[in-house]
């Protein structure tokens, strides 16, 4: 990123990716409840380094661990300052594994990603389903294992999930996207 963006307005974009794209596209049946009963936990990191990150990683998994999933459900870990580049947070998403292994978590929380490069394995770039995990700013999202078992039982079909958001997005295309007023927020148009 190439300003200093406050911690507001970084919680202030993802809130709006979060209403608009994700709940507004449906991508993520579960995060509406979430979200209406404010039990998603908005952290944005100052680290600097993968390094830095980390340690605030290994805060929030204590945190989330910690605390009643009636207070905090989920947690976005919102970072602007480190891993811009999405081969290296890619890379990350492995320490942070490892990571969970070593606390003792594993089994209890896990970790999703989501990024303004996002991209899956064998798509291209500018390819519209990667929009689907294209956050504004890079961000781990922090969740307990209890609550997507609990929310995949209660939704027919959770499993095609992932194959209705490739159909949505392609539905959607680059022309609808940029509809959505994202672009701003995650700094720049798609064109296609």
């Amino acid at each position: 990123m190439s300003k200093r963006v406050s911690d507001e307005e970084a919680i202030a974009a993802t809130k709006l990716w979060l209403e608009k794209a994700v709940i507004g596209l449906n991508l993520c049946p579960f995060a509406k409840g979430v979200h209406v009963k404010n039990q998603i936990r908005y952290v944005v990191s100052a680290a600097q380094t993968p390094e830095d990150l980390l340690a605030e990683v290994l805060k929030e998994f204590e945190v989330l661990a910690e605390a009643s999933s009636e207070k905090i459900d989920t947690t976005l870990l919102i970072h602007p300052q480190v891993l811009n580049d999405f081969l290296d947070y890619n890379d990350f998403l492995e320490v942070v594994d490892a990571a969970l292994e070593e606390v003792d978590l594993a089994g209890i929380l896990q970790v999703a990603s989501m990024h303004p490069q996002y991209q899956f394995a064998d798509t291209e770039l500018d390819d519209i389903t990667n929009y689907t995990n294209r956050s504004p700013y890079p961000t781990l999202h922090i969740l307990r294992e209890d609550s997507i078992d609990q929310a995949v039982a209660a939704f027919p079909e959770a499993e095609m999930i992932f194959e209705k958001n490739i159909e949505t997005m392609k539905n959607l295309g680059h022309e609808g996207w940029n509809a959505l007023g994202l672009a701003e927020v995650q700094g720049d148009k798609v064109s296609k």
